[in-house]
């Protein structure tokens, strides 16, 4: 996490020190935490419990200023019990990756308090806690959301409890993937090789500020829940997927060694064939599994079919798509293609009804098109089947919210406006 989120303990209470600390009736902090985009793709476990994957990755994070979770967590020894609520809904607390989290945390906070005699956290640890947590973009429709989420309960309880240092592989425990989500820029999640996970932690290849041109696209095609989930599809590939051992095995050592070389060169040429190389095998591997998966629609293969018009035109590769676990594309181009791009995509999937929201995020110019492009590149049209498309760029790990009114809980502990 970045060194500068500083803590923040609002309420009050009488007597100084830490014992006035103490007797504080409410601790309370809001993080805020990005959506990753895997170029290099995890998929299949060696270890459920740990989440410990059985082959590295590496993923983009994107920026918050398009795509985040803010979760806000708060303790007090007027809490009855530990409560959760997502999106406004009350959820189960009882989950238990969420539970491992929390375990792991307060294990971390504990350690340090024996560690140290003076303590800058002495927030009780047996007080109930609350949770909230809001998404800005569809939960559980293949952006990601759960690896927002848990990095962002991850750093939301650290900073409660005091807790500093490495934290992906408290995150990994909740989603695999939320540990490239503690990082910025360009992150590489390492397999490891320990049987207690101790080494399958997240690190950052490079900085967000390091490819400043580069942008993503995300195409959405579906804010629908995906059928099979990505917990469950991925242990039935692990189980019958042949070309899974084989990838994890013989393919992707070289390719991550590799797109480490593009990013660090910003060579776009080599970083989006790989990109969509990787993106195409792990579907591979889908259909591979039986009985098999599938979480691309026709209207993905559609775009898949799209790119490479347009990048045939052109001579090169000017856009890279990859696609998690559902439908929703995520392009990859640089700033100089991006007007283009999106004006090709217009005018192959007309918007239905809303025109002037159909591009979200970053500004993004106009373009014209020449004839020719038109007539190689953009098929018949298929009107109102891309939702609308995100712009956004690389961006930084989880911060800190220091503004008490962006806080999802009120002094009571409750979400703002709940009955």
């Amino acid at each position: 996490m970045p060194p500068a989120l500083g803590r923040e303990r609002p309420g009050s209470g009488g007597g100084s020190g830490s014992a006035m600390a103490e007797e504080r009736a409410l601790a309370m902090v809001t993080c805020t935490a990005p959506v990753n985009i895997a170029v290099i793709k995890y998929w299949g476990k060696r270890d459920n419990d740990l989440i410990l994957p059985i082959n590295s990755s590496l993923s983009v994070t994107l920026h918050q200023d398009q795509l985040k979770t803010t979760t806000t967590a708060a303790a007090s020894r007027d809490f009855t019990e530990d409560r959760l609520w997502l999106n406004g809904e009350e959820a189960d607390v009882g989950h238990p990756r969420l539970q491992a989290c929390l375990r792991e945390v307060r294990r971390l906070a504990r350690k340090r308090r024996g560690g140290s005699a003076e303590d800058s956290s002495p927030l009780n640890l047996s007080y109930k806690i609350h949770i909230a947590t809001e998404n800005n973009f569809p939960t559980a429709a293949g952006l990601a959301s759960s690896a927002a989420g848990y990095a962002c309960l991850v750093s939301a309880l650290a900073r409660l409890y005091g807790v500093e240092g490495e934290l992906s592989e408290v995150a990994r425990r909740g989603s695999g993937s939320a540990c490239r989500s503690m990082l910025g820029g360009f992150v590489q999640w390492q397999r490891g090789e320990r049987p207690d996970g101790r080494d399958s932690l997240a690190h950052q290849v490079a900085p967000e500020t390091h490819w400043p041109e580069l942008r993503v696209l995300v195409l959405v095609v579906s804010g629908e829940k995906k059928q099979v989930g990505s917990t469950a599809g991925m242990q039935t590939s692990v189980d019958t997927s042949p070309l899974l051992k084989h990838r994890a095995e013989a393919v992707v050592p070289e390719r991550l060694a590799l797109m480490m070389r593009h990013i660090r060169e910003r060579d776009f040429e080599g970083f989006g064939q790989l990109t969509m190389r990787d993106s195409n095998q792990f579907h591979a591997t889908c259909l591979d599994t039986f009985p098999p998966i599938f979480y691309l629609n026709d209207l993905s293969r559609h775009i898949i079919a799209l790119a490479h018009r347009f990048n045939a035109h052109h001579g090169r590769t000017k856009v890279a798509y990859t696609f998690d676990a559902g439908p929703n594309a995520v392009i990859f181009t640089l700033a100089d293609t991006v007007a283009e791009f999106v004006e090709v995509v217009r005018r192959s999937f007309p918007p239905a009804a809303n025109g002037d929201q159909f591009v979200r995020g970053l500004p993004v110019g106009s373009a014209s098109l020449p004839e020719e492009l038109v007539a190689a590149v953009v098929p018949e049209p298929v009107p109102g089947a891309v939702r609308y498309i995100l712009h956004t760029q690389p961006g930084p790990g989880p911060q800190l919210l220091d503004d008490p009114s962006q806080h999802l809980l009120g002094a009571d502990g409750l979400p703002r406006g709940w009955p």
